[in-house]
């Protein structure tokens, strides 16, 4: 199995590890990073940054807590999503040193913390193939078109599964309250 053996070329710090990734998990990668990212040198140097964060932290990769692809793939999407945030906060400049702190209170962090598992909680009651469509368009950001040409179907197909979802997601996380049981 070519994952376990990049997994112990890496673990054993072996550096044909980090070029065997790239070989066989570069595409998957530049897939995830895409969306996140308009410019091609962009792409590439998150690549390059999530094949060394890999290289760094492989002794962190647990299957127990999912598959080796899931790790790769959340690594990526997360220095891209890191890079896009850089790229916005340069362009929105500074923040004024007289201004109040706009992140959230310390409330805030605790009501969000409670949706999240809340969200969790009900994602994990989906169907499996409506929660990979809920994470193509949500968390790795894909177009609805990209979606419906890999999926053989059409764009209006997509959304309004998509619609039906996020309605289920609402009435989960609502308990019901929209006339639906």
């Amino acid at each position: 199995m070519a994952a376990q053996r990049i997994i112990d070329k890496l673990k054993s710090r072996d550096e044909s590890g980090i070029d065997e990734l790239l070989l066989h998990y570069g595409p998957l990668l530049r897939y995830v990073i895409a969306p996140f990212l308009p410019d091609a040198r962009d792409r590439e140097e998150v690549l390059q940054n999530t094949a060394m964060n890999v290289w760094q932290n492989i002794d962190r990769y647990d299957e127990t807590k999912g598959s080796w692809t899931t790790w790769l793939t959340a690594i990526a999407r997360n220095a891209a999503l890191n890079r896009a945030r850089a790229e916005q906060g340069r362009q929105a400049g500074d923040l004024p040193e007289d201004e109040a702190d706009p992140g959230p209170t310390p409330e805030e962090q605790v009501l969000r913390k409670e949706r999240q598992k809340a969200l969790l909680a009900a994602l994990d009651s989906l169907k499996k193939s409506e929660r990979a469509l809920f994470f193509r368009k949500y968390y790795y950001r894909q177009s609805t078109a990209q979606i419906a040409a890999e999926l053989g179907t059409t764009e209006r197909a997509v959304e309004g599964k998509l619609y039906r979802i996020k309605q289920k997601l609402r009435d989960l996380l609502e308990g019901g309250k929209n006339g639906r049981p």
